[in-house]
Parts: structure tokens; sequence; C-alpha cells
């Protein structure tokens, strides 16, 4: 049995199935398809001031899964997301959305967007923002009527859906945003920090939705600073550096591409003589701290169900008592930060951060008067 929409009963999915993609024409490429995509601005007054801010980035994301992009501030996110959405254009490589050229019309009409800082025309209602929106997409007015309605029940609006946006609070908007990209049902969504500005409950409402969203055969592609959240909803992620791709994959698969320590690990809590407290760290290659009560927090790697027992018989055999014994696994965010820090140790060059950068010479000028122009 299907599973239901989040949500008060079966609006969406009857929503859904009015204005819904035919799978019978969908190709079996990837969602999103990146080969060797490269993006150099200038600036300056000749232009010969030069940042690389993308490196030969490759990887691809699968129909149907739920894909996170991660990386520290100047990574070059912002700068992937507007090539995949058309807004700019690489130096170099290629990008396919959904098998067709990034930035291409019918990609676009195939794609729900949700900025990060995405902005209302104070004067709407989020109504009347949803039928602005709608009609850019081309989405016939008796759909967009019924859609939006049901759009904004599903993220919390209901009641509020006659307020003047400018009363809305950050969440409020951020709810609105996503409502939006919804409304002209999108095979692809990219979400560009879904969930920044809501509460707790209003993250894990977010977080049902995109489970649901998967579960329809939807591809979602998100950007967060929220590490916690992306472990929690993203089949794979892609880690970027300065640029440059420092992984792909799940968790267990990063792992191995970032020679990361151990995945698994034990904390226990210790009482005993120091010098035999310090001596079994050493043996085991383990941290040891003092707590404020007396006692000793040790850290260890084990991967196995005989490594604890020898860490166990160890501390047994010098006379050391064991207060508590927990297994933990290494953090998305312990990866993450283990990709930056290799990144650094690597000694790659730095690049400014993305808001610190022109918005290109030229050819992106240039770009920006081909997309109007197709617009028109």
């Amino acid at each position: 049995m299907a599973a239901e929409p989040p949500g008060r009963g079966r609006a969406l999915g009857h929503c859904l199935n009015d204005f819904h993609i035919q799978r019978s024409h969908m190709t079996h490429s990837a969602a999103i398809e990146i080969q060797g995509l490269e993006k150099e601005y200038r600036e300056g007054v000749f232009f010969k001031r030069r940042f690389k801010a993308l490196h030969g980035i490759e990887f691809s994301v699968r129909r149907g899964e739920v894909f996170g992009l991660l990386g520290p501030n100047g990574a070059g996110k912002t700068t992937l997301i507007k090539i995949l959405l058309g807004i700019v254009r690489g130096s170099g490589g290629e990008a396919r959305l959904l098998g067709e050229p990034a930035g291409s019309r019918s990609a676009r009409r195939r794609i729900g967007y949700l900025p990060e800082n995405l902005v209302f025309p104070a004067h709407h209602t989020a109504l009347s923002a949803m039928r602005l929106y709608g009609r850019l997409s081309y989405v016939p007015e008796e759909v967009i009527r019924r859609r939006a309605a049901e759009l904004l029940e599903l993220v919390g609006l209901v009641g509020r859906e006659r307020e003047h946006v400018r009363r809305y609070s950050k969440g409020m908007r951020q709810r609105l945003g996503l409502a939006q990209a919804l409304l002209h049902d999108p095979e692809l969504l990219i979400l560009d920090e879904p969930t920044d500005g809501l509460d707790p409950l209003g993250r894990a409402q977010i977080r049902r939705l995109i489970h649901w969203l998967k579960e329809q055969g939807k591809t979602v592609f998100l950007n967060s600073h929220i590490l916690q959240e992306v472990e929690l909803v993203c089949d794979r992620v892609a880690i970027l550096v300065q640029g440059r791709l420092r992984g792909v994959g799940t968790p267990d698969e990063l792992m191995e591409q970032l020679h990361a320590q151990s995945r698994h690990r034990v904390r226990l809590v210790l009482s005993g003589a120091e010098e035999h407290l310090q001596q079994l760290a050493s043996r085991m290659g383990a941290s040891l701290a003092p707590l404020p009560d007396g006692g000793y927090d040790l850290h260890v790697q084990a991967e196995t169900q005989a490594d604890v027992d020898r860490l166990v018989d160890a501390a047994r055999r010098d006379g050391i008592s064991i207060h508590r014994l927990e297994r933990t696994r290494m953090t998305l965010e312990e990866l993450f930060l283990s990709a930056v820090q290799r990144h650094e140790d690597d000694g790659c060059p730095s690049s400014p951060p993305e808001e610190q950068r022109g918005p290109g010479a030229g050819d992106d000028e240039v770009y920006a008067a081909e997309t109007v122009e197709e617009r028109a």
C-alpha cells in the first residue's frame, strides 16, 4: 500500500496526479550528471585576476534518491547550483539534468527550486504568491487553485494563507518557498538550505515531506549546513572543499574514500589508578580525559565485539572499574571535518569565499542576456 503524504488525508496525493509526469517517457539516465565541470571567475579592470571556483567536478545523482551537497563557505556550492539552474555557465566540462543540458528551457520546466533567501514581493499573500509562481511555470489556472491550497496545508500555512508575506517569519517564508517549488510537480527538486529558519518541529515536518517525495519517485538535491539534517534524510552526499570534490557516496563509502579513522568507536567511563589508566590508553591507542567527578573518559576505536571484549579484559586485569560503556559511530559531521582537514593537510591553495567573487567577466553577462532572450 502506498504511503500517504505527510499532513492531513491524501489531498496532495490526488493533487500530484493532476499534473503528473508520465513515467513511460522517462529515460534511465541519472537525474543529474556532472562531468569535468569547471568554473573560473575573472575580475578587476582588465579581468586579469582569476579565481577557480570549481575544479573538474564529476558525480551523478540517481533518479529517485535524496542527495546532499556539503561544503564549507567558499567551497563552490552556490556556483555549482547556479550552473545546474542555468544562471551562470561553466568554464569547462558538462552538466545535464534529467537528460537535458543544464540551463535549457526543457530542463528548467522539470525542476523545482528553493533558493536559500527567497524574497517574495511584500504585497503578496501566500495564495497570490502561489498564483504568481504557478503562472510563471505555465501551470493551468484551475490546477493552481487546487494545488495551492493543498500545498499550503502540507507545509503548515493553513490559516495564514491570506496574510501578507511581509508579516511572515523567516521560517514561514521558507515553508512558502517550498510550496512554490512543488507547485508545478517537478521531477527534480533543488533545495538550498530547506530547513533554514525552521524550529525543530518545522525541520521534522520538512524531513517527513522529503521522505514522502522520495517515495513518490522524486529526486531531491539539497544543500544544507545542518549536517545532522543531511544525515537523517540523504541517501548519498558529495563533499566539496574549495572547489574540489573530496568524496561522494554513503557515509560508509566516504570512510573508504577519505581513508578516515574507524567509524565504530567505544566510549568508557572508568575509575582506577591514573598510572594504570594511562598505560591502558597507550596500549589501546585511545584518548583519555579526566572527568569532574574524578573518573576518566576513554575513547577508542573498536570495529568488532572482539575488540570490545579485549578492551574490557585489559581494564579488569589492571584493576580498573568500568562505570559506563557506549558504542558510537563516526557522524557525518566528523567525516565532513575529516575531509576538510585532509584538504588543508594536502596543501591545496585556498580560493576566496564565493560572496567575494565578482559575477564573472563578460561571459556570464552575455549568458545572462541570452537567458533573458530565451525566456522572452
